[in-house]
């Protein structure tokens, strides 16, 4: 017979929020834990009085004390509960297929899989395990992911910040097959090699997806310039759409490296690309003084605010850059702008980028909020899952 589980049982008042089917329970709300519960063990979360609210893996490490598999007192989180989840996940991907051999499987608590990342490249599947509840569940994930997805291989990149704040190290390398180092996708007709063991992110930004054809659709005959460019995806879209010229800018020689591969690797034509290893902040000013105009720009950058305290800063670098950026903006020219901050609010970016406008003396509109590719989608009950907003301004 198996013994009962732990117990966190929460503070008068703070149970709202798991009632409400948000995920994570912090460890203030927590009032006392009935129990020794391991790193990553299935607890019951309950209420002052008792009542049940969700099965979690508990972490003693973090802020984050607890992670809801379920709000349902019925299941059973064991190894056939984790494959239903990741079968289901699978499925509402399938119709990214036709455009694309590269996607994101699974995306953590909006998933409902905690602190789980999985993205196809090809046939090779690259996990991050990002919790204490993932991490205890780690021997089964890629066997189950192999054999749901009949990918040959399966390479981990759990080599982020929120690992430490878990009380876990850094991991990196292959679980299944002989993964290592490039791999080639094809997205919308163009065709990219990912470093899945050194990239950014799991190798390439499969978020940006949408983003990327609509640059596509925007460049024809323009003087394009993508700054962050990383390995070119926006640069390949613009190329391909018929853009007369595209300048690139990242401060990674490594990463233009591999984007002029992906240039060739399509048989676009170099001719009509340029690419620069600078730091765009100091670059976006030099093209001012230069004069230069560009008809469509995008700003891609890394993520500026981490965290809350963070931000401040962040407003400040996404405040400059766009300023310069509006400066640099043929008359009826396209901006696409993004930030990957999740602690910069949708509302407080449009704000930020409002402000630059503001400042440079610039008469734009919005023609459209942009955001994260549909395989990124997120649930109603976590908006923390919602890191990648961006607009579409057009210059008057």
């Amino acid at each position: 017979m198996n013994p009962e589980p732990s117990r966190l049982v929460l503070k008068a008042g703070r149970d709202k929020s798991v009632r409400h089917r948000h995920p994570w329970v912090f460890s203030g709300a927590i009032d006392r834990i009935e129990g020794e519960p391991e790193p990553g063990e299935t607890v019951s979360v309950v209420a002052r009085d008792g009542a049940f609210l969700a099965w979690a893996a508990f972490s003693g490490d973090s802020q984050i004390s607890a992670r809801a598999w379920s709000f349902d007192p019925k299941d059973r989180i064991d190894e056939p509960f984790m494959r239903a989840r990741i079968e289901a996940a699978i499925a509402r991907r399938a119709d990214v297929r036709a455009r694309s051999d590269a996607m994101r499987l699974v995306h953590g608590e909006s998933d409902g899989l905690p602190g789980l990342v999985v993205d196809r490249y090809a046939d090779t599947l690259v996990v991050q395990i990002l919790s204490a509840g993932a991490e205890r569940w780690r021997p089964i994930w890629g066997p189950l992911l192999t054999q749901l997805t009949g990918a040959k291989s399966v390479y981990e990149r759990s080599d982020v910040e929120v690992r430490a704040l878990e009380g876990l190290p850094s991991r990196t390398g292959a679980l299944i097959g002989d993964a290592q180092g490039h791999v080639r996708i094809e997205e919308d007709g163009i065709a990219y090699e990912v470093d899945i063991a050194k990239g950014q992110k799991t190798g390439f930004y499969l978020d940006q997806r949408d983003n990327r054809a609509l640059a596509g659709s925007l460049a024809q005959g323009a003087e394009v310039l993508n700054a962050f460019c990383y390995t070119g995806g926006f640069s390949l879209s613009a190329l391909k759409g018929g853009a007369k010229h595209v300048m690139s800018l990242d401060t990674s020689e490594e990463a233009l490296a591999l984007a002029r591969r992906n240039v060739a690797l399509n048989g676009l034509d170099a001719a009509r690309a340029d690419w620069l290893a600078a730091d765009v902040f100091a670059q976006l000013r030099k093209f001012r003084d230069q004069g230069r105009k560009f008809g469509l720009i995008v700003l891609d950058p890394p993520k500026f605010a981490p965290t809350e305290k963070h931000v401040a800063n962040a407003a400040r670098a996404y405040k400059d850059i766009n300023l310069w950026a509006m400066k640099l903006l043929a008359p009826r020219g396209h901006l696409l702008t993004f930030s990957c901050s999740g602690a910069v609010s949708p509302d407080l970016f449009q704000k930020i980028v409002a402000g630059a406008a503001a400042d440079a003396k610039a008469d734009l509109q919005v023609r459209r909020h942009l955001g994260a590719a549909p395989d990124h989608a997120v649930s109603i009950h976590f908006p923390e899952g919602e890191y990648l907003k961006g607009l579409w301004l057009q210059a008057a």
